[in-house]
């Protein structure tokens, strides 16, 4: 299995760039929660070891990670609302997300390396798409173990005020139980009412 590396970024900074931020999002997939972006710059010389894609590792690899991060990169997080999702579309939300987590790293970086096909509006740094970037570069992987953990543990906050929904285990995705919940305990103000699952809910007959 291929891990993510630092190619990528030591090309640009043969190009001179030095401030490489990493940008992913977490969050377009679920029924109910924002959408959770993280902007990470990673120190060159201090690297922490087993970067990867969020979704490979285990909670507790993600959360030793993120406190090596917190100690030794650069991070901002930024969420889009459920209102914003549901004004805007849950891909211009995940990149309005994504341009406030790169617009909370001060100093600005200089060059932007984002996971996914597309540079969201906005951006007004020079940047490049990076298509399963959180397999290829630690930076764009750094950005979604944060992101994941933030959201994740945003979720079981929430979980605590709606019971009954999993959100503690299933973060929101359309798990069976979630649905389940979503039919017998109805429609949270959580919930993204764009989405069909819930739409349907909602104005059924």
């Amino acid at each position: 299995m291929t891990k993510p590396t630092y190619e990528l970024e030591q090309g640009l900074q043969a190009q001179g760039h030095i401030r490489i931020a990493g940008v992913d999002e977490v969050g377009r997939g679920p029924l109910a929660g924002p959408v959770v972006a993280a902007a990470v710059i990673l120190n060159p010389d201090d690297i922490p070891e087993g970067l990867n894609d969020s979704k490979k590792l285990s909670l507790k690899r993600r959360t030793a990670l993120e406190a090596e991060l917190r100690d030794r990169a650069e991070i901002a997080v930024a969420e889009a609302s459920v209102a914003e999702i549901d004004e805007l579309n849950i891909l211009r939300a995940s990149h309005l997300a994504m341009v406030r987590a790169v617009q909370a790293l001060d100093p600005a970086p200089d060059y932007l390396l984002i996971d996914g096909n597309m540079i969201p509006n906005g951006l007004q740094i020079p940047s490049e798409a990076v298509i399963k970037g959180d397999g290829k570069s630690v930076s764009i992987a750094a950005a979604s173990i944060i992101a994941k953990n933030w959201r994740d543990q945003l979720m079981v906050d929430l979980a605590q005020q709606h019971p009954g929904y999993g959100w503690e285990a299933n973060a929101g995705y359309p798990t069976k139980q979630h649905r389940e919940a979503l039919q017998n305990l109805g429609v949270t103000p959580h919930h993204r009412r764009s989405f069909k699952t819930v739409h349907n809910i909602l104005y059924q007959e």
